[in-house]
C-alpha cells in the first residue's frame, strides 16, 4: 500500500448512463465532482477525472471495450496505480478491469467503507464499519485480508493487486465476522442501557441529518461550542455527538450530530449503521441541513429522505422536517436573496450560515417553538418547604397558575412530556 507521504496516482471514472433512461436527476459532471471529493477525502493523487459514456453496461467489465482500451493507454502513459469507477463493480468486473489496466481497481462501494474505515473513531463505530467492510470482502477477496493487522484506519481496498491464501482468507473473515457480530451485540446492549437511563431523566432529542459536507458539523459546534471535526470534505464525520443545549426559554435539548448521508450509499452500509442512526428515529425533532450552495442541492435533500425511508424511518419524513437552508453566506447576493424570499414563505424553511452564524438564532427559536407545541398542561401539588421543585418548575415550565394553602403550592403548569415525566420520576 502507499505511504500516506506518496498517494497513489489515482484515476476517478464516472460511469454515466443516459439520464432520460436511467432517471438520473444528477448530471454526470455533478455525480463526477462528488466522485473526486470522495477520493480526496483519502488525500490521493487524482491525475485524471472523467465522465464515460455507457450506452450498454458489459458483463465482463461494464464499461466498451473501446472505453477500456484508451483508459488502460492512459494509465500507463500517466503511471495511475488506482483507478475508482463511481458505481457498483461486481467482483469479476473488478478483477477483469485490473487486468486490463494493471493497477488496483475499487468501486464506489470500496471507496466509501475505506473513507468509514479511516475516519470512525468510537469502538461502536469501527466496529460497524469493519462488519460492513467483511460483508463487502467476502463475496470478493480480491487481496489477502492484511487489513485485520493494519496500522492505520482504512481497509486495504487500495492496495496492490493479487490474491493470495484464499481459503485461509475465507475462513479468517468468517470466524472475524462472528466474532464482531458478537461484539456488536454487546454493545448494542450497553447503548440501549444508555438510552433507557436517559429516558429517565429525559431531555428532548433533536437530530441533524443531512447530506456529507452540508455544514451540519459546523452548526453542531456553533450551537454547541464544541469541538467536532468540521472540515470542507466528505465524511469528516462519522461517529454519532451529542450535547446538551439550553435554549432562550431555559429549556435544555440534547443535540445530535450524525453521519452524513450520500447518493448510492452501500448497503453494507446501510445495515451497518441503522443502530447508528436509531438516535434520529427517536429524536423529538429532525432538522434536515442542506447546503444550498451546492448545484445539486434538491438531488442531495432526495437522496436524505430516501435513505432515512429506506432505514424504516419513513414516518419521521412524514411528521415533517425542519429544513435548514445551510451555506447561504456561499451565495450571490441575487441567490441569497431569493433562497431567503422564499424561506420565509414556509416555517419550517430556514436560511442561515453555520459559519458566520447567521440565522442561527432563528433556528433556535424554531426548535423552542416546536417543542413548546407538544407541551401538556399538568396539575401538581408541590410542598412548600419543597422550594427547589418549585423553583425546576419555573425554570423548566410555563406556570399558568398557582395557588398557595398552609402546606402546598397548587400549580397548573405546561410542560415538555419529557420533562413532565422526569419531574414525576423525581424522588419524595
Amino acid at each position: 500500500m502507499d505511504s500516506p507521504a506518496s498517494p497513489s496516482r489515482t484515476l476517478v471514472v464516472h460511469p454515466a448512463r443516459d439520464s432520460a433512461r436511467s432517471g438520473a436527476i444528477r448530471s454526470p459532471e455533478g455525480r463526477l465532482d462528488e466522485a473526486v471529493g470522495l477520493a480526496a477525502a483519502l488525500s490521493l493523487d487524482i491525475v485524471r477525472a472523467e465522465v464515460v459514456n455507457v450506452a450498454k453496461q458489459r458483463p465482463a467489465t461494464l464499461l466498451g471495450k473501446g472505453a477500456v482500451e484508451r483508459l488502460a493507454d492512459l494509465i500507463a502513459e500517466q503511471a495511475i496505480s488506482l483507478a475508482v469507477i463511481d458505481g457498483a463493480l461486481s467482483p469479476v468486473q473488478q478483477r477483469n478491469l485490473e487486468k486490463a489496466w494493471a493497477c488496483k481497481v475499487i468501486d464506489r462501494t470500496g471507496l466509501i467503507l475505506e473513507i468509514f474505515g479511516e475516519r470512525a473513531r468510537t469502538r461502536e463505530g469501527t466496529m460497524q464499519v469493519e462488519l460492513a467492510a467483511l460483508e463487502y470482502q467476502r463475496s470478493r477477496l480480491v487481496r489477502s485480508w492484511t487489513h485485520l493487522e493494519r496500522q492505520r484506519g482504512g481497509f486495504g481496498f487500495m492496495g496492490g493487486p493479487g490474491e493470495t491464501q484464499i481459503e485461509a482468507d475465507r475462513r479468517q473473515i468468517g470466524e472475524r465476522f462472528v466474532k464482531l457480530k458478537r461484539e456488536l451485540d454487546e454493545v448494542k446492549r450497553s447503548r440501549d442501557l444508555h438510552r433507557k437511563a436517559r429516558r429517565r431523566v429525559p431531555y428532548p432529542i433533536v437530530a441533524l441529518v443531512g447530506y456529507t459536507n452540508s455544514g451540519k458539523s459546523t452548526l453542531f459546534n456553533r450551537v454547541t461550542r464544541a469541538e467536532v471535526m468540521a472540515k470542507d470534505m466528505l465524511f469528516a464525520t462519522l461517529d454519532p455527538t451529542m450535547r446538551a443545549v439550553r435554549l432562550e426559554s431555559g429549556r435544555m435539548v440534547i443535540l445530535s450530530d450524525t453521519v452524513g448521508f450520500v447518493s448510492d450509499l452501500p448497503h453494507e452500509l446501510v445495515a451497518a449503521f441503522r443502530a447508528t442512526l436509531e438516535e434520529v428515529m427517536e429524536a423529538d425533532l429532525v432538522v434536515h441541513v442542506r447546503d444550498v450552495s451546492h448545484p445539486d442541492t434538491a438531488a442531495q435533500a432526495a437522496d436524505v429522505e430516501t435513505v432515512l425511508t429506506e432505514l424504516g424511518m419513513a414516518e419521521v419524513v412524514d411528521r415533517g422536517l425542519i429544513e435548514v437552508l445551510n451555506k447561504i453566506d456561499l451565495l450571490p447576493l441575487d441567490q441569497k436573496q431569493e433562497v431567503i424570499g422564499q424561506a420565509g414563505r414556509r416555517p419550517d424553511s430556514l436560511p442561515l450560515s453555520a459559519m458566520t452564524g447567521e440565522g442561527v438564532a432563528a433556528l433556535l427559536e424554531t426548535l423552542d417553538a416546536r417543542l413548546s407545541e407538544k407541551r401538556e398542561t399538568v396539575d401538581l401539588s408541590v410542598p412548600l418547604t419543597d422550594g427547589a421543585a418549585i423553583a425546576w418548575l419555573y425554570r423548566h415550565g410555563e406556570v399558568m397558575e398557582r395557588r398557595d394553602d398552609d402546606c402546598s403550592a397548587h400549580v397548573r403548569v405546561r410542560l415538555d412530556p419529557a420533562d413532565a415525566g422526569r419531574f414525576r420520576g423525581k424522588p419524595a
